[in-house]
């Protein structure tokens, strides 16, 4: 056996590849009969118990023979087959690597040809003006193109040569379809100087067509073909984006805008349309929300008619299908927004009811805003349930009180702006007209009238039999500007209105009439404040405002509060807190312009040259002449607010002023320390003026027979009065008389 593997391996020199199997096969098979030899020696050796010693030693001779043939056969195969091995792995990389790049090149081979196939098949559409089929093979030329783009290799010059075509080929059908879109569509606007306004609204007008070609080779109609294929290419959006702009524009905004514009439809033969626009007249300076839709559904049907109720299928991506929607849908998402917020703006803000009892009538115009958006769903104009316009529309209540809120505003500031002189009187018996409230719940009401019968029986007993006067409560007769009672009148409306308003409309109502009188506590100070500090008579009316302002706070949430929803009927409706500051806000303005007079009547005395050296002619001169102008400025303030402060204002306000310019004359007449017997006659000649005509400044009331009870009651109002008096009687006494004083 081991001449035969020596015979074997010598003569081939090296194994060869091809016989390397049979040779493992060989060996093999003797290794499987050397094996049963043993096997079969061993079972003799120590089951047959049979002498074999000899047959042994031959089988060991094979054993040791064949394991050598393995160990050489192991070391060539080590050697040489793996050096073979590894170039036949290089050779087949090779082989691989020829088979792979003639792959590529059939590729590319194969997509130049589905690029040329799909020009071919577009030109051929284009003649036949089937542009969806020739918007559909022009994609798969860009597929193909974009395809070889991708692929590494591919020579920059084809690139360069498909792009430009391609690039061509697409201008060239979208200048077909734009002169395709242009006859579906054509616009006739006015001048671009007049862009804005009614009359160029009357100059537009619009021409929709949707009739098929009488000329050329089409299979179907020309609107859905010229659509879709615009947008296969992706430029429909483009096309539908101007298009919406300029209906926005000139077509729906000024409908909405203009009440006496509206649209004028005139059928033409075949399937085309003019939609032009004329003026109606009219009065209103709004439009009607009814009138508005109508005159939007006239248009946006004839659109839908004649251009845009035409299906486009729109390729999804995850799911490889199709959606299909409805060109109308496309412009129906351009045009909503902005149209429904210029019908809110132009149109249903105006139409908010002005009152409470209106708001029932509103319930029309949602239902009428309800109808018009069902029928662009209907057209496809519009998807979704609800929408900012009904829902502006259907809270109503809101907006009601948003907008009464506002107007009470805007008439308060009005009248707060207004002229102050312009007044009216007011007396005990002036009430505020209140339209009559509903009666509160009557669970607690009757409990309470109970209980407070019985406690009345109770102090009845305890009454004094003197009764206090019905006005002790009341304000004094004065005047007041009439603006400041028309925004009371104003407070008592928008409360009562409040009353029978909806909860939160009630409270809104509310705090808006505090925001009246705090907006009357900040506004009325500044924008009059020059005229308060020049002009004693608009001080003094001020100061009657604020006091008739305060007079009524007291009281003017205890009137409603039981009418008005929580937290307001559980106290929060009160003005008390706003009193004070009324209060402080009168009486600061008439002391500033009490201490402006007081500075004046001062200025005035000390031209009197201190009332000394009467003797001498140009001194008395300017004595007296200061003495007389004091008394000139105060019958003059003593007519400036005659009949406009209260009696015990006006009295306090002169006797304060008297007082003043007598408290000077006594201490300039006391600082003298020489006085001569002319110079005493004059000083008293002096004093008995002002004795004899300042009561006569104490003019309160236009009658001058009911003057002289205030005029006789100086003494009360002047505090100096008696000390006037005095001086008087010494300066006409002798040395004896005024040490027996």
């Amino acid at each position: 056996m081991t001449s035969f593997v020596a015979q074997v391996l010598a003569s081939s020199g090296k194994l060869e590849k091809d016989d390397l199997g049979t040779k493992i096969s060989t060996l093999s098979r003797r290794v499987e009969e050397i094996k049963s030899e043993v096997c079969d020696m061993i079972n003799k050796k120590y089951d047959e118990f049979l002498p074999s010693m000899q047959s042994a030693e031959e089988l060991m001779n094979q054993v040791n023979g064949i394991s050598g043939d393995l160990d050489t056969l192991k070391s060539c195969i080590e050697n040489e087959v793996q050096r073979d091995l590894r170039v036949a792995v290089t050779e087949f990389t090779e082989l691989k690597q020829q088979l792979e790049k003639n792959t590529l090149v059939l590729s590319v081979l194969r997509q130049l040809q589905e690029f040329d196939t799909a020009i071919e098949n577009y030109h051929r559409a284009l003649l036949e003006k089937k542009y969806i089929v020739a918007a559909g093979h022009l994609e798969k030329a860009q597929g193909s193109a974009n395809t070889l783009k991708a692929r590494k290799g591919c020579e920059l010059k084809i690139m360069k040569a498909l792009s430009t075509e391609l690039t061509i080929q697409k201008q060239n059908l979208l200048y077909h379809l734009g002169e395709e879109w242009k006859k579906l569509a054509v616009w006739k606007l006015p001048p671009s100087k007049e862009t804005d306004g009614l009359e160029s609204a009357l100059k537009t007008e619009l021409h929709l067509c949707s009739a098929a070609p009488k000329e050329g080779i089409s299979t179907g109609p020309l609107l859905p073909s010229v659509l879709q294929a615009l947008s296969i290419l992706g430029e429909l959006n483009t096309k539908i984006k101007f298009f919406s702009k300029v209906l926005l524009k000139y077509v729906l905004k000024p409908l909405i805008m203009y009440p006496s514009l509206h649209p004028l439809v005139n059928e033409q033969t075949g399937q085309s349309v003019v939609l032009s626009f004329h003026c109606m007249d009219t009065k209103l300076e709004h439009p009607s929300p009814s009138t508005v839709y109508l005159k939007l559904n006239t248009v946006l049907e004839q659109l839908h008619k004649h251009l845009f109720d035409v299906p486009l299928s729109e390729p999804v991506e995850r799911s490889g299908k199709e959606l299909t929607v409805t060109l109308a849908e496309v412009l129906g998402d351009l045009i909503w927004e902005e149209m429904s917020d210029c019908i809110i703006r132009e149109c249903l803000v105006h139409s908010i009811p002005a009152n409470s009892s209106q708001l029932e009538q509103y319930e029309e115009v949602i239902k009428e805003t309800e109808q018009f958006e069902q029928t662009l769903k209907e057209m496809h104009f519009l998807k979704g349930n609800s929408t900012d316009l009904l829902k502006y529309a259907r809270n109503v209540n809101s907006h009601f009180a948003s907008k009464k809120c506002q107007d009470v505003i805007v008439a308060a500031r009005n009248l707060m702006t207004s002229e102050i002189h312009n007044t009216v009187k007011i007396s005990p018996e002036s009430k505020v007209v209140v339209p009559k409230l509903p009666n509160p719940g009557t669970g607690n009401k009757v409990k309470m009238e109970k209980a407070s019968k019985t406690l009345h029986n109770e102090m009845m007993n305890l009454e004094n039999e003197r009764q206090v006067d019905q006005h002790s409560f009341s304000l004094p007769v004065c005047r007041i500007s009439d603006s400041v009672q028309k925004l009371m009148e104003l407070a008592y409306q928008t409360l009562s209105e409040a009353v029978v308003s909806t909860h939160q409309c009630a409270v809104q109502l509310f705090y808006t009439v505090r925001n009246i009188f705090q907006l009357f506590y900040d506004v009325v100070p500044t924008y009059h404040k020059e005229n308060l500090l020049k002009l004693p008579q608009l001080a003094a009316i001020h100061h009657n405002n604020c006091m008739f302002i305060g007079h009524h706070l007291l009281t003017l949430g205890h009137q409603f509060r039981h009418h008005l929803p929580q937290p307001l009927c559980d106290g929060a409706a009160t003005f008390v807190d706003l009193v004070p500051g009324f209060r402080r806000l009168g009486t600061e303005c008439f002391l500033a312009q009490m201490r402006s007079q007081k500075a004046e009547l001062l200025e005035r005395l000390s031209t009197a040259r201190n009332f000394s050296n009467l003797d001498d002619e140009s001194n008395y001169s300017a004595a007296s002449k200061a003495v007389r102008q004091v008394i000139h400025q105060l019958k003059r303030l003593g007519k400036v607010w005659q009949d406009v402060l209260p009696v015990n204002i006006y009295c306090k306000a002169m006797g304060t002023l008297l007082n003043t310019a007598i408290a000077e004359v006594i201490n300039k007449i006391t600082m003298l320390e020489d006085i001569s017997t002319e110079g005493g006659d004059r000083l008293y000649s002096l004093c008995r003026t002002i004795t004899e005509e300042g009561p006569q400044v104490f003019t309160p009331l236009p009658e001058e027979s009911k003057n002289k009870r205030y005029q006789e009651a100086v003494p009360v109002y002047v505090q100096k009065w008696m000390t006037f008096k005095e001086l008087m009687i010494v300066l006409q006494a002798s040395l004896q008389e005024i040490v027996d004083r």
